[in-house]
């Protein structure tokens, strides 16, 4: 057991630098990185966890989308195409999101064909 905590301190104390050396400048916050450095060489433990908790920014997590066809989603996962979701649309989004496109304009191409029938039937002199 007193062998495991320094050990545990150790790794602690490795982790933190290597993390600060690592990280670019701007993504060290608060502090320059030598001072952060010298914070967790002369502080262990301290200077480790005020590191991990306010020294570095995070990065958030980067939605990397789903796989397969987007248009094989049913339609309770269909998002509309005006929501923005952060990302840029893959290939296949974009030609999910064509092939809508062509299917509403055949769709009302074909309803103004019909449309001007029904008016040409009722109205045989216009």
């Amino acid at each position: 057991m007193f062998v495991l905590a320094p050990v545990v301190i150790f790794l602690l104390v490795l982790v933190a630098l290597i993390d600060i050396i690592t990280k670019t400048d701007d993504r060290v916050k608060h502090l320059p990185k030598i001072v952060w450095i010298l914070l967790v060489i002369f502080l262990p433990v301290i200077g480790s966890i005020i590191w991990f908790a306010v020294g570095r920014e995070y990065t958030p997590a980067v939605d990397r989308g789903t796989f397969g066809d987007p248009r094989r989603r049913s339609s309770d996962d269909a998002r509309p195409a005006s929501v923005h979701t952060g990302r840029p649309k893959t290939t296949e989004e974009q030609l999910a999101e064509l092939d809508d496109e062509i299917e509403r304009y055949n769709a009302e191409a074909r309803i103004n064909q019909l449309e001007a029938e029904l008016k040409k039937r009722r109205d045989p002199s216009a």
